[in-house]
């Protein structure tokens, strides 16, 4: 036992040690860190070093210590959803009441719709890969993954472009924080009652959930509101009880039959109910901890990954997926952003942000992996799907927007005394 303890610990170390130099590296090519540390889970796992002589990947990550690498995986990404749930800000619709609700319909609808749709037209090439029983699950997800937009990668990409407090900027990330919601109560419905969700019937599993989701986001903020108005309290630090509410309600809706990161999400969202503002030292902690063992969550996936395995068929389907899932999301927000008033630049800047998809399509698409939706063939197409419309929105901005000439240094003058 010690030895698997100490093979833990050494990986844990290695993976945080490759997932913050290839992260930098990202930033310094212009790329949001999440690309370098998805890259970790490549280059660790058997796409490339597993394709060494030696076998490294296996003996560096053996089945001793997947299980324990999966569960802090697990608790990262739970950690990091009820940070997602938490930030998420609907007053910004208020300013844009008309725009942001419609560019965010499009832009989700659009190519869920599409990608829906090419499960059923394009029956041949998802067989080739070896999807060949399409159920209504399957086809909910396939929507789903053409369709999301990854909220914190954005924000990251505001902040970093200095587009924070921008029309553009806001449009955006007010925009994806609706799409987040929906396409996850989308996602919700497709695993409900697959793979390893069957705990309960189907009917009994959704009014189960219903219950849960209303009594989280109906008593859980006054409880919460409650207590922190309480003089005295024996437990006033918001910390441990933001901490205590994401696994408590990660626990639930796994005992319910969904994945664990649902509650986590969920424990979000009921807690920043319970405040107009969130608080900044929850989240700080809360992402710093998510961030801290999110490596974990990459190599994880990219164990799954075999890019190697990618030929012919596979690479047709990558192409069919990619212009769904691009021109989906670029086509309607761009259109949509004219209709409403936006000039061509800004409504461009809000096509390219709402198409990056980055950590939250990962872990959307782990999901579907876990309970069975897709297999590892279309898993490692839709990762690819996933890194390469993450990787295309620096370029995109960059074309969009040109960096500013700095401004000319202004000489100084000397003003005698008395002038």
């Amino acid at each position: 036992m010690s030895a698997v303890i100490a093979q833990v610990i050494g990986d844990i170390a290695l993976v945080i040690v490759v997932s913050a130099l290839l992260g930098a590296a990202a930033r310094r090519c212009g790329q949001p860190t999440v690309v370098g540390q998805i890259l970790t889970g490549v280059i660790l796992g058997p796409s490339l070093l597993g394709r060494l002589p030696g076998h490294l990947t296996s003996k560096l990550f053996s089945h001793q210590v997947l299980p324990y690498l999966t569960v802090l995986s697990q608790i990262a990404v739970v950690v990091f959803m009820f940070a997602i749930g938490y930030e998420i800000e609907f007053g910004a619709i208020r300013g844009h009441s008309r725009a942001v609700p419609l560019v965010a319909a499009s832009s989700l609808v659009t190519p869920m719709g599409l990608g829906m749709a090419c499960v059923l037209l394009f029956r041949p090439d998802f067989a080739a890969v070896g999807e060949v029983h399409q159920s209504r699950s399957f086809i909910l997800f396939m929507g789903v993954v053409c369709s999301i937009t990854a909220l914190p990668v954005l924000a990251a990409i505001v902040r970093e472009r200095d587009l924070a407090g921008t029309r553009a900027g806001v449009m955006a990330t007010a925009a994806a924080a609706v799409m987040d919601v929906l396409a996850w109560l989308v996602l919700a419905a497709a695993v409900i009652g697959v793979g390893h969700s069957r705990r309960f019937p189907w009917l009994v599993t959704v009014l189960l959930i219903g219950c849960f989701t209303a009594f989280m986001l109906l008593v859980v903020p006054w409880v919460l509101s409650w207590w922190a108005g309480r003089s005295g309290s024996v437990l006033s630090n918001p910390v441990p009880i933001a901490l205590a509410l994401a696994m408590g309600s990660a626990w639930v809706t796994a005992s319910l039959g969904l994945q664990p990161v649902f509650g986590g999400f969920l424990a979000g969202m009921a807690m920043r109910a319970g405040s107009r503002q969130p608080d900044a030292e929850v989240l700080r902690s809360m992402e710093r901890a998510g961030n801290l063992l999110l490596p974990l969550f990459f190599i994880v996936t990219g164990l799954s990954l075999d890019v190697g395995a990618v030929r012919g068929d596979a690479f047709v389907l990558l192409a069919l997926i990619l212009a769904i899932a691009i021109v989906g999301k670029l086509g309607p927000a761009y259109g949509v952003s004219r209709a409403c008033g936006l000039p061509p630049r800004e409504s461009a800047t809000i096509a390219a942000l709402v198409n990056t998809r980055g950590l939250t399509e990962l872990i959307a698409l782990n999901v579907g992996l876990t309970d069975g939706i897709i297999n590892q063939r279309l898993f490692t197409v839709l990762v690819l799907m996933a890194l390469i419309t993450t990787f295309m929105t620096g370029p995109l901005l960059r074309v969009i927007q040109p960096p500013r000439a700095p401004r000319p240094a202004v000489a100084a003058t000397s003003v005698a005394p008395g002038a």
